[in-house]
């Protein structure tokens, strides 16, 4: 099965950088025009909305699932809450907390980004500057 195994590791890392990958997107020139390399996109605009809502999913869900975990796992519980989970020694105690407590602030962060994206692309002054500049 699929699930098993290192093949799950593997789908599981793609998946999370592609996504990671996409935050880019929020302040990158490539969040606004698709670029032309694009096949059938290229050069188009980016709906703001298309954006917007799957990385205020995104932000809400890593907002409420790393604070979670990682509570469950400082506690020694599973995500389901069940009691038994992994065994640290100390060593490795202190890199897994210097590693994963960063994905505490993933969620909020992205809202931020999100925020400022959704702002700089519905704002009054950019259109009006935007429609200026196609009349000229």
């Amino acid at each position: 099965m699929v699930w098993d195994g290192p093949l799950y590791v593997i789908l599981l890392t793609v998946v999370s950088e592609l996504l990671a990958y996409l935050a880019v997107g929020l302040v990158a020139t490539w969040g606004e025009v698709v670029p032309r390399w694009v096949p059938g996109l290229g050069g188009r605009r980016v709906p703001v909305l298309a954006a917007v809502v799957p990385a205020s999913i995104g932000a809400t869900a890593c907002t409420l699932l790393w604070p979670y975990a990682l509570l469950m796992l400082a506690s020694g519980r599973k995500l389901d809450g069940s009691s038994g989970v992994m065994e640290f020694t100390s060593e490795q105690s202190v890199v897994f907390w210097i590693a994963y407590l960063p994905l505490v602030l993933w969620g909020p962060l992205l809202w931020i980004v999100t925020v400022h994206y959704w702002r700089r692309r519905t704002s009054p002054e950019r259109t009006t500057a935007r429609t200026t500049a196609v009349a000229s």
